[in-house]
């Protein structure tokens, strides 16, 4: 045969689990508010990352337009010393000053002294 106790809850234990209870909300709001906390935390810190990264990109991007420019300056200053110099030999070839007037001696030398040559 089967017999059933019950037992009343005594005071003390009624005030046990009431504090229990008590306790453990309390844990739940701190959780809940350092949840908040650090998801506010975290949005934060990506937004300042994304700024940063935005920051950086556009600093590059300045940084690469002034590193082009003066590739580009520079590029044009050589690029006319090289025409100046060409101009200038072209000029000197079109007067029979060659760059190298050696290299015309021994046909100007022939062609004065071809007539001395024995026939």
């Amino acid at each position: 045969m089967v017999t059933e106790t019950t037992e009343l809850a005594s005071p003390a234990s009624v005030e046990a689990l009431k504090r229990v209870k008590a306790a453990e909300g309390e844990w739940d709001a701190r959780l809940t508010a350092a949840r908040t906390e650090s998801e506010a935390t975290l949005r934060t810190l990506r937004a300042e990352a994304d700024a940063a990264v935005k920051a950086a990109h556009a600093e590059g991007e300045r940084e690469r337009a002034e590193r082009l420019e003066r590739a580009r300056v520079e590029a044009a200053g050589m690029a006319a010393a090289i025409l100046a110099d060409g101009q200038k030999a072209a000029e000197a070839a079109a007067r029979g000053e060659g760059r190298r007037p050696a290299d015309k001696k021994d046909a100007i030398l022939s062609v004065v002294l071809g007539s001395f040559a024995k026939d």
